[in-house]
């Protein structure tokens, strides 16, 4: 029997991470950058406003606010008004201010901004309530970013302000890495879909739909086949054309039975193929190989849908986060307390379906198991997947974990 590590580490050698492509900015959100892009512009691209007011010399303001009758007034001719977008250039004359929006280019000669609400205006003149500094509510010219600077370093993720800074230096494409594509299809003589009834001994294909969402919440983009089967050729063909075009091919329902006997001898011809148990619960039998011409890494997960997401979740959602080059492949892990006891199996590896908490008072995360739990009958069903928001790790050397004891906890949506 493997462990969690060996067969994560087979998983992880047959990594290749898919050739860079170029990409709208709009497309790139989410996508690892493969290459640096530097700016070849300022910006922004001239001296703006950074808010709404009056346009002015500083120096004509200094003494703005003072009530000492001798020193000059910070009355101002109102001569002109202009707008974000302006083409027209402006020129301001000493003792004089022009109205401007925020955004719109600075008029030659005025080196500060007074804000509306520090001004009083009668229609034709502004008074200044306060002095404004030289610069003062100005965005100068490539105060943000300057030419040559690094506004995306290659092998970061792209995220929104990833693609403002592109579209901000005038870069409409970018050179990314694409999300890796994966096949998911399910097979087994009792699958049928879901828009028809099952019958005696048939149950819904519940893990192509299931396992392409997890696929697609990991970062993958997904092809979901639904059910395959038929004679041999056929289904051989069905897996030849998705090795073609997939850098992932997810088989449930492929290990345990004789009718999945012929799925992996089928696949035996098209690659290196093991099927073993790996120290883990659920979803310990499994198959992992690298099939086809491509040499794409293909998984065999159990039917039992939720060992099958158990499964995906430990041994495939960390390849999908390598080849998508995130640092990080696991899920973040949190030290927990439990609320209830719980067992595992021995010397395997237990994941158990969970809920996760926060104590308000005290910020201690808090843990109920939703499976296996002390006391009752361990459960592979479906339905605490939808409750569960955490997977609890219990080492293979412990069969039982006693209510308040603390344990490892992996994330699996953020709602605590």
């Amino acid at each position: 029997m493997r462990t969690v590590e060996e067969q994560l580490a087979t998983v992880s050698a047959a990594a290749v991470t898919p050739e860079p492509v170029r990409t709208a900015i709009s497309e790139a959100l989410g996508l690892r950058c493969a290459e640096q892009v530097e700016s070849e512009t300022s910006v922004p691209g001239f001296d703006q406003a950074a808010v709404d007011g009056y346009a002015v010399r500083s120096v004509d303001v200094r003494h703005a606010g003072s009530v000492d009758p001798d020193v000059p007034s910070a009355k101002l001719p109102v001569v002109g008004d202009v707008g974000a977008g302006s083409h027209r250039p402006v020129r301001l004359q000493p003792r004089q201010a022009v109205r401007v929006q925020a955004g719109a280019p600075i008029p030659t000669l005025a080196d500060a901004v007074v804000p509306l609400d520090w001004a009083e205006d009668d229609g034709r003149r502004t008074e200044a309530l306060r002095p404004v500094a030289a610069g003062q509510f100005i965005h100068r010219a490539g105060s943000d970013v300057q030419p040559g600077d690094v506004v995306v370093e290659q092998g970061s993720v792209v995220g929104a302000a990833q693609v403002g800074l592109l579209a901000a230096v005038g870069r409409s494409k970018v050179l990314v890495y694409p999300r890796p594509r994966m096949a998911v299809l399910s097979f087994g003589p009792e699958l049928v879909d879901i828009d028809r009834d099952p019958g005696l001994g048939q149950v819904h294909d519940v893990n192509s739909y299931a396992l392409a969402a997890a696929g697609r919440e990991a970062g993958a983009d997904v092809n979901r086949l639904g059910i395959v089967g038929g004679e041999d050729r056929r289904l051989r063909d069905i897996i030849e054309g998705q090795l073609i075009r997939s850098e992932i091919l997810v088989i449930a329902g492929g290990v345990g039975g004789s009718s999945s006997d012929r799925l992996r001898e089928i696949l035996a011809d098209l690659g290196d193929l093991d099927v073993s148990r790996v120290a883990m619960h659920p979803g310990s039998v499994q198959g992992f190989g690298i099939l086809g011409a491509d040499r794409v890494p293909t998984f065999l997960l159990p039917a039992n849908p939720s060992a099958a997401l158990v499964a995906f979740e430990v041994m495939v959602r960390p390849l999908v986060q390598i080849l998508r080059g995130q640092r990080q492949s696991m899920r973040r892990m949190v030290k927990a307390r439990t609320i209830a006891g719980l067992e595992s199996a021995p010397h395997r590896r237990g994941f158990i379906r969970a809920q996760l908490m926060r104590d308000r008072e005290t910020g201690e995360f808090l843990v109920d198991p939703l499976g296996a739990v002390a006391g009752g009958e361990p459960t592979h069903l479906l339905g605490s997947h939808g409750q569960s928001n955490g997977l609890i790790v219990v080492p293979g050397d412990s069969t039982r974990v006693e209510p308040g004891e603390v344990v490892d906890v992996m994330f699996l949506t953020n709602r605590v």
